[in-house]
C-alpha cells in the first residue's frame, strides 16, 4: 500500500451482505458456479463477515478465503464453524524488517500466529501466496519452501503483476517461473503434478510427497485460455478479468429492483465481452485503474 493510503469507500457505496449473497446465488443457481472465494482488501474486516460466510456456506460451494492473516489468531475457529473450507494467506516475506517495509506494519508474528491458529482449527488446505519480486524477496524462495514443509502448508509463488497500488511495476521486477524453479532445485528435487483447471502449477517434493509448492506464472505463461474466474468488487462491479479496463455495474440494477433473470442476463453479456488474453507485455496493454486490493485478487 502506498504511504498516503488508498481512497476508502463510504458504507453506502459498498454492497451489503444481502446484496453479496444475492449475486452469489445468481452465479451458483443460474451459471452453476461451484466455488466462491472471499478476497479483498482484507475481507475479514467487513462488518458481519462471519455471518456472510455462514450464509454462503449454505450454497453448497467450495468456499475459500484470501486474507492477510492478521485476524486469524482471533477468528480461525469461528470461520471453520461457519463453514469456510479453505484459506489462502498472503505473505510476501518471512523477514520481520522486510515485512514492516512492505506492509508498513510490525505484524509478522501476528500473521504466523494466524497460520498456526488456522492449522489448529482444522483447515486442511492452507496455502501461502507469495508475490515473488526480483530484488525484494527473491532471496527467500528456499526459506518459504522450508516454512511450507515445516508447517504443512503449500507455498504458491506468484509472478509479480502490474496491479501494485504504487503503480511502479516493471517487467524487470518479475521473478519468472524458471528462476523460481532454479532456486528450489538448489536444495530439493521435485516433480510437477496435475493441478486441473487451477492457475497454480503444482510441484511435489520427491523426498516428501505429502508436501508441495506451487507457481502461478501469470506473466510469463498466462493461463488465460483456461481461466474461468469472475470478480465481484465490493462496490458491485463485475470484472471479467483482473486486467479488464471496463466493467459491469451491478449495484444500480440491484438497488433499482432488477430481477435475478435480469441480473443473469447482464452478467452473461459482460462475460461474453471477455478478451482472449490479458495482454501484459503487449504494446497496447493498458494497466487497470485499480490495484489488486481494490479489485479483489
Amino acid at each position: 500500500m502506498p504511504p498516503e493510503g488508498l481512497d476508502w469507500l463510504e458504507a453506502d457505496e459498498q454492497l451489503s451482505a444481502g446484496e453479496i449473497l444475492r449475486v452469489a446465488r445468481v452465479f451458483v443457481n443460474t451459471f452453476g458456479f461451484t466455488s466462491v472465494r472471499l478476497t479483498g482488501g482484507e475481507p475479514t474486516l467487513k462488518s458481519g463477515f462471519i455471518k456472510i460466510v455462514e450464509k454462503l456456506s449454505e450454497l453448497d460451494v467450495d468456499l475459500a478465503l484470501t486474507t492477510n492473516g492478521t485476524t486469524l489468531h482471533r477468528n480461525a475457529n469461528q470461520l471453520a464453524a461457519a463453514g469456510l473450507n479453505r484459506i489462502n494467506i498472503s505473505l510476501d516475506t518471512l523477514d520481520p524488517v522486510r515485512f514492516n517495509e512492505i506492509t508498513g506494519r510490525d505484524q509478522l508474528d501476528t500473521v504466523i500466529a494466524g497460520i498456526e491458529s488456522a492449522l489448529a482449527a482444522g483447515f486442511d488446505k492452507i496455502k501461502l501466496n507469495v508475490v515473488a519480486i526480483k530484488g525484494v524477496n527473491d532471496s527467500e524462495v528456499l526459506d518459504f519452501c522450508e516454512f511450507g514443509r515445516t508447517h504443512g502448508v503449500e507455498v504458491r509463488f506468484i509472478e509479480f503483476m502490474p496491479l501494485d497500488a504504487h503503480g511502479q511495476w516493471s517487467q524487470q521486477q518479475v521473478l519468472p517461473r524458471s528462476d523460481i524453479l532454479q532456486h528450489v532445485a538448489t536444495k530439493y528435487q521435485f516433480r510437477q503434478v496435475h493441478s486441473g483447471n487451477a492457475p497454480s502449477e503444482r510441484y511435489e517434493y520427491l523426498d516428501s510427497p505429502n508436501h508441495s509448492f506451487g507457481i502461478i506464472p501469470s506473466v510469463t505463461n498466462a493461463f488465460c485460455g483456461t481461466c474461468d474466474r469472475v470478480r465481484l468488487t465490493s462496490d458491485g462491479q463485475i470484472r471479467n478479468c483482473l486486467f479488464a479496463s471496463t466493467y459491469l455495474d451491478l449495484r444500480n440494477p440491484l438497488r433499482s429492483g432488477a430481477s435475478d433473470e435480469k441480473l443473469a442476463k447482464l452478467i452473461a453479456g459482460e462475460i461474453a465481452r471477455k478478451k482472449q488474453a490479458h495482454g501484459i507485455g503487449a504494446v497496447n496493454f493498458v494497466r487497470p485503474s485499480k490495484s489488486m486490493s481494490q479489485i479483489g485478487g
